[in-house]
């Protein structure tokens, strides 16, 4: 068999991979898009995996911010996302009575009443307000240059100013929300956006946790999480179908063995494709291994459990003025005080499950009622999803019972919180079994190849060069001129964006001569 020709070779169909597919078909190029799996989108899939119930769940990934608006406008994608009015609700205990904090951004009143009942004063709240003032002018200013060619350290310190930096850029995230806010459930939710997927200490000095704050806080210029309406599965629909349309070849089960620098991709059973471009929507781990080189970097540490849920209803929760119907619309945080995210911390670090798992709930269903079936709605169906925190990698790999231990602790650790246990609230499938599952980073691994489970495939970068020959480049970029990073890897990768396979085909483009769109 033959080498076959392209013009471009894209390694991996999950939606980076999907979005340069998109633009380089509309480009004209032959594109030729190669996916391990039976099916497209990565971890924007949506799937029924309750036997029997019509609930449309968001496996992998669930939320979108990351996302340009640009990007859906330019390839045309039919994806409507929806705000959530709920910031988020924070159970707390305050003299041994149940209460919570809410930021509410539809009701400042109710916010205010909130902050004064946990603070006890409003001097918290107006501390909270301007620091999210600072971060909503980071991402004023940084958001519009992630489509853009690196700018220098210089140029970003110049556009969000030195107070700014010093908070983001310069000083651990830890250390300025302790020296911000006086109350540790106040720290300790702000502090959450620096901490999700990454298994690190608040006061890191690499700035690990800075930048995965960074990325949490200024998606298309307001930080604001959205939901998709359809499940993550209607934005993998749309951009598939954008690819197709453009002219892209999209082929399933064709796992690669390996990539030659020249542009030579061994893939299938013995097929190969030369191409002048070959994109690679893999962990940079990955793309190593294809390629025959020895490892540069430690391996990546993927760090969350995510569970899955279908309830019969809302749980109640022990705060007697917190509804629930608010309470899960948002982000409810359970035990992520800035004091128990630092215990969890040390915990899992020791090789131990956290005996308080810290995590994170949202309820999909409540903004967006179009994933859960006729029947399941009409008698108060709902989803929650859940992702726990300093979970590393580290504490699955080897140990055949650690997930189902984990989930147990986590669970126990959500009951502290609720008004009724958890388990009264499933759903049940066709077999009897309560609808829930658990993802660990070894699932994660597994199921969608992400090495270690890493949500961003490895440590995040800043989105500006960092030596004086990134400038202006796309920061995709390897060793090799022909091979292109376009996944969650490359710089200004991580979450659902579409931002390093929108740029990888920029680069593209530009190698050809052919002005960026």
């Amino acid at each position: 068999m033959g080498t076959q020709r392209r013009d471009v070779v894209i390694i991996g169909g999950g939606h980076n991979g999907l979005v340069a597919a998109g633009y380089l078909a509309r480009a004209g190029l032959s594109v030729l898009l190669l996916e391990r799996n039976d099916t497209l989108g990565g971890a924007t899939t949506s799937s029924r995996p309750f036997p029997g119930v019509d609930v449309r769940l968001s496996r992998y990934s669930y939320l979108v911010s990351l996302l340009p608006r640009r990007i859906i406008d330019e390839l045309g994608l039919a994806i409507t996302l929806k705000h959530r009015r709920v910031h988020s609700y924070t159970p707390v205990l305050r003299d041994g009575e149940p209460t919570g904090l809410l930021v509410d951004d539809a009701d400042p009143e109710a916010t205010a009443a909130s902050f004064r009942r946990v603070t006890g004063s409003d001097g918290e709240l107006e501390r909270w307000q301007d620091f999210y003032r600072m971060t909503a002018h980071v991402a004023e200013r940084v958001f519009p240059t992630m489509t853009e060619p690196l700018v220098s350290r210089d140029r970003m310190r110049e556009l969000v100013g030195p107070d700014a930096w010093r908070a983001l850029f310069a000083e651990p995230i830890g250390t300025v929300v302790a020296e911000t806010f006086a109350d540790d459930t106040v720290r300790g939710v702000a502090l959450t956006d620096a901490l999700i997927g990454e298994f690190v200490r608040a006061d890191e000095p690499d700035l690990r946790q800075n930048r995965v704050f960074l990325y949490h806080v200024i998606g298309n210029g307001t930080g604001d999480w959205d939901v998709p309406v359809g499940g993550m599965g209607a934005v993998r629909d749309a951009l598939v179908d954008a690819a197709r349309r453009a002219g892209a070849e999209l082929v399933t089960n064709a796992e690669v063995h390996r990539v030659d620098p020249d542009g030579v991709v061994e893939y299938g059973d013995g097929q190969s494709v030369a191409a002048d471009h070959v994109l690679v929507n893999a962990a940079p781990a990955v793309l190593q291994r294809l390629l025959g080189d020895a490892p540069s970097e430690p391996d990546p540490i993927g760090a969350q459990l995510k569970v899955n849920m279908v309830l019969r209803r809302l749980p109640r929760l022990r705060d007697p003025l917190a509804d629930p119907a608010l309470a899960f619309a948002g982000t409810l945080h359970v035990h992520e005080g800035y004091a128990e995210l630092a215990a969890a911390h040390a915990e899992a670090s020791g090789g131990a499950i956290p005996s308080r798992p810290p995590c994170e709930i949202y309820c999909h269903s409540l903004t967006d009622p179009t994933i859960i079936g006729p029947a399941e709605r009409a008698a108060g169906a709902h989803t929650l999803t859940l992702f726990g925190l300093h979970m590393p990698v580290t504490l699955f790999r080897d140990r055949p019972h650690a997930k189902e231990l984990a989930l147990r602790a986590t669970i126990a650790a959500l009951d502290d919180v609720l008004g009724e246990p958890l388990a009264d609230c499933l759903w049940t499938d066709a077999d009897g079994e309560p609808c829930i599952e658990a993802k660990s980073p070894v699932d994660i691994e597994h199921e969608v190849g992400m090495p270690g489970g890493h949500i961003f495939h490895r440590d995040l970068s800043w989105p500006f060069a960092e030596h004086d020959d990134e400038v202006g480049t796309w920061g995709v970029e390897t060793a090799h001129p022909k091979i292109l990073l376009c996944g969650a890897g490359a710089r200004r990768g991580g979450a659902v964006s579409g931002i390093p396979g929108r740029n990888a085909a920029m680069a593209v483009l530009a190698a050809n001569g052919r002005a960026p769109l």
